[in-house]
């Protein structure tokens, strides 16, 4: 039996064509959530974006947010956190502050950038995201970097780094995170807390960083818009997101 059910939001959840969550999606979420079934949001994104977004007034009993590294409640109140490690900090504000690439610091409670380039544009209008703030580094505790630019160059930067590896969301941004972070790291600690097994779990995803939760969850539900990358990790692929994927698949699964 399904007792929870992990979201990813660009792409799975909120449609960048449409601009919104699918009507189907939502009538989704309306029906899961008066079955007793839990339901989480697992993204890279940060809480404030999230509460920009036509996905952040749905009715989430918990949030994995940041590829797993900040784990909060339905009052948005922190479960758990994973920081990057402060040497591989220190050396990313080293870099930060050359302004020779273009780098996003997340911290719990902001977000900001060193300097903005057309790859920083593209990235951002691709989500439906504002562009950053530019700011300066004050020593806070950072959970991710995003790094804009092409795949060589920020691999060799994440090669720098002791205790970090990256994944791809968009062909011109890169998200770095802790080695012993990610998605699933973050769905088990929330798993933990509210009792629930692995095995009663499903997940929707698109992205690359979506394919180890797909593979771990009980169902793994991989978008008909993802990647054939992605896909193969899957249990099953539904339909596009614009084309009632959740739905769908919760159709076929017997869910709803």
């Amino acid at each position: 039996m399904i007792k929870a059910i992990f979201f990813d939001i660009d792409g799975t959840l909120l449609s960048h064509q449409s601009k919104t969550v699918p009507p189907s999606a939502k009538s989704a979420i309306c029906q899961l959530k008066d079955k007793g079934i839990k339901l989480f949001t697992a993204t890279g994104r940060h809480m404030n974006e999230i509460r920009k977004l036509p996905a952040g007034s749905l009715p989430f009993d918990g949030y994995v947010t940041l590829n797993g590294q900040i784990c909060l409640d339905a009052d948005r109140t922190i479960l758990h956190d994973t920081p990057i490690s402060a040497e591989d900090t220190v050396r990313m504000s080293s870099i930060f502050a050359k302004k020779e690439i273009p780098i996003l610091m997340i911290e719990s409670d902001r977000m900001y950038i060193n300097f903005i380039n057309p790859a920083v544009r593209a990235a951002q209008k691709a989500i439906s995201t504002p562009l950053p703030a530019i700011g300066t580094y004050t020593g806070n505790k950072v959970y991710q970097f995003i790094v804009f630019g092409e795949e060589k160059p920020v691999h060799d930067l994440t090669r720098q780094l002791s205790c970090c590896k990256m994944s791809q969301w968009n062909p011109h941004a890169f998200d770095i995170i802790p080695q012993k972070g990610g998605k699933i790291a973050g769905i088990r600690h929330i798993l933990e807390h509210f009792g629930i097994q692995p095995q009663e779990t499903m997940a929707f995803g698109d992205g690359d960083n979506d394919m180890e939760m797909l593979r771990h969850a009980g169902i793994g539900v991989a978008m008909g818009n993802a990647n054939d990358k992605v896909k193969r990790h899957a249990d099953y692929v539904t339909s596009h997101i614009d084309q009632d994927g959740i739905m769908r698949a919760l159709e076929y699964y017997g869910i709803l």
